[in-house]
């Protein structure tokens, strides 16, 4: 039998990532960019996930928060609302 461990890398990456959208205020605690970055959530991801924010700076209290892992993106909001969606490219 074979292992895929890209995919269970995937799947893991998915069952996070549906988690968060599907409850954003257990996640997207935020106050400011700088608060995103120490969430210790970040680490659940599986190796190889990349993030990145956009805001002016660490400080910034309306930015957006991108994770990725192969194929699929998690698109975090967080301004006025604090919103998730899931994407993927397949």
């Amino acid at each position: 039998m074979l292992i895929d461990f890209r995919q269970v890398q995937l799947d893991k990456f998915l069952q996070l990532a549906t988690q968060i959208v599907e409850n954003p205020a257990d996640y997207l605690q935020f106050d400011s960019v700088s608060d995103f970055y120490k969430a210790t959530w970040l680490d659940d991801f599986p190796t190889g996930t990349t993030w990145y924010a956009s805001g002016l700076d660490d400080g910034a209290e309306i930015f957006d928060a991108i994770l990725c892992y192969a194929h699929a993106k998690l698109i975090i909001s967080c301004g006025a609302e604090r919103t998730a969606y899931l994407k993927t490219d397949d």
